[in-house]
């Protein structure tokens, strides 16, 4: 891990009223920089050649005469060959000339690896960077290692494919879409193979997934991302708070969910399986009864996080659970940082974020409020690693 007062001495360099907002354009980048734009900064966003149209073109900053926006949510749009070139050092140097405070997102940690982000990126990032790591399923200390420690609800493991004897999702990276799922259920081991055998001839996985799949119970219910953010700046109210609530179409298993049930198994006894492949997401509440048991998680969660991976949480975090019949959750991912959904939420802000700060508040907002105050308060040191 970097050395903590590298990281300062590079915050010492930074003019923060000049203080801009950076991410890596994929994911959540556009909440990022729409809650940063809402709150007055000005945004960076760190494209890759070839994907950049979304964010220097169509999502481009207008500011009228006076510098007010009048259009658009990214003021700097920094095209790179591969987004892996953010760790370059001159790209370093220049992102800290321009006093950039960094957003991490699950895609700068996909595109540039855990132990790049962790020991060679020098610019300072508003969040826990070495919580990160434990988003890297089957890591020694992974979030399910986590949940277990903080005594939260999780899948039951099934350790081995002859182990399977009732419905099980088999969590295992895809062959050709590195960055997606390669996911199947199987109810039998028989069933395992027969199915693993279709997706490895098909070219969705790797021959060799076992050994980095994740076998699970699979909870019948319905998902709730649970997009919470803890701030450790706050001194009046609670500083776990609720903004809102996700849920994602996948494909091609939504497609799958719309057909009766006969086509759906006509569609496997041809060996045509649903992929998981997340494409969009949408806005959800959860009934009030519920909300203490998600409340209740977010806080043993971040208890577990600050024991174990101190100094724990720092801004948004994602908890991605199941409600199963009993009303029971099931915590099935953890996103210690920007959740993947929270899109769903920009400039209209999150149901449960508009009515705590009585404003529209998306968790890109939040964090961009966050990053507002710590500067105001000068205890930016307290929100970055």
């Amino acid at each position: 891990m970097i050395d903590r007062d590298e990281i300062l001495a590079n915050l010492e360099r930074y003019d923060l009223s000049k203080a801009k907002i950076g991410v890596v354009a994929s994911h959540s980048a556009l909440d990022t920089c729409d809650g940063a734009t809402s709150e007055g900064f000005h945004t960076v966003a760190v494209c890759q050649k070839g994907r950049e149209r979304t964010f220097a073109n169509y999502f481009r900053t207008q500011r009228d005469p006076a510098g007010n926006v009048v259009r658009g949510v990214v003021d700097e749009p920094m095209i790179l060959d591969r987004f892996k070139d953010i760790l370059n050092p001159d790209i370093q140097e220049k992102l800290i000339r321009d006093n950039v405070l960094f957003i991490p997102n699950r895609s700068f940690v996909s595109y540039c690896g855990i132990d790049a982000v962790e020991d060679d990126f020098k610019v300072p990032m508003v969040g826990s960077r070495n919580l990160l790591r434990s988003e890297e399923r089957g890591d020694e200390r992974d979030y399910y290692w986590i949940l277990e420690k903080a005594g939260l609800p999780f899948p039951k493991k099934v350790a081995m494919p002859e182990d399977i004897d009732g419905l099980t999702v088999i969590k295992v990276h895809h062959k050709q879409k590195k960055l997606e799922r390669g996911f199947f259920t199987a109810k039998s081991y028989e069933q395992f193979q027969q199915k693993s055998q279709e997706l490895i001839e098909q070219g969705v996985i790797e021959a060799d997934f076992l050994s980095s799949a994740r076998m699970e119970q699979y909870i019948i219910g319905p998902v709730f991302n649970l997009d919470f953010f803890y701030s450790p700046l706050e001194e009046k109210g609670e500083r776990i708070e609720l903004l809102g609530i996700d849920w994602r179409f996948e494909s091609s298993l939504d497609g799958f969910c719309r057909l009766p049930g006969k086509q759906q198994v006509e569609l496997e006894n041809d060996g045509i399986l649903p992929e998981y492949t997340v494409c969009g997401h949408n806005s959800a509440t959860l009934r009030e009864s519920l909300l203490d048991k998600a409340f209740e998680m977010a806080e043993k969660y971040v208890k577990a996080a600050e024991k174990y991976y101190a100094p724990g949480i720092i801004g948004p975090f994602c908890l991605q659970t199941c409600v199963d019949k009993d009303l029971n959750f099931y915590i099935y991912d953890v996103a210690p940082r920007i959740g993947g959904g929270t899109n769903v939420h920009m400039a209209v802000g999150h149901p449960y974020g508009n009515a705590l700060w009585r404003r529209e508040m998306s968790t890109g907002r939040r964090l961009a409020m966050e990053v507002r105050r710590a500067i105001e308060q000068e205890r930016v040191e307290e929100i970055i690693t």
